[in-house]
């Protein structure tokens, strides 16, 4: 479980302070050293428990940015959510 902040990233740091268990790192404390903020997949957790939404997603202001897996029909809670529908990135924000 986890969102994906791609390269088209303006750098703001909305998404930092949203994040509700700080998942989100900047361009300094990336561990791709790519200049790019990172999401911890390991901590990441959606906002189940917090929002309804991911909240990076929400107060993200560049379009396309953060992304996660698409989900194929509406399932009750993300957490139920496989592996197997978490292959391929589309954008959170249209």
């Amino acid at each position: 479980m986890a969102v994906k902040i791609t390269d088209i990233c303006i750098a703001c740091g909305a998404c930092i302070d949203e994040c509700p268990v700080e998942a989100i790192v900047d361009e300094d404390d990336s561990p791709n050293d790519d200049g790019c903020y990172f999401v911890y997949n390991d901590k990441c957790v959606e906002c189940v428990g917090h929002n309804d939404e991911p909240a990076c997603a929400s107060a993200c202001p560049t379009e396309g940015c953060i992304v996660w897996d698409a989900v194929a029909g509406s399932p009750s809670h993300r957490e139920d959510i496989g592996d197997d529908k978490r292959s391929a990135h589309t954008p959170v924000v249209e």
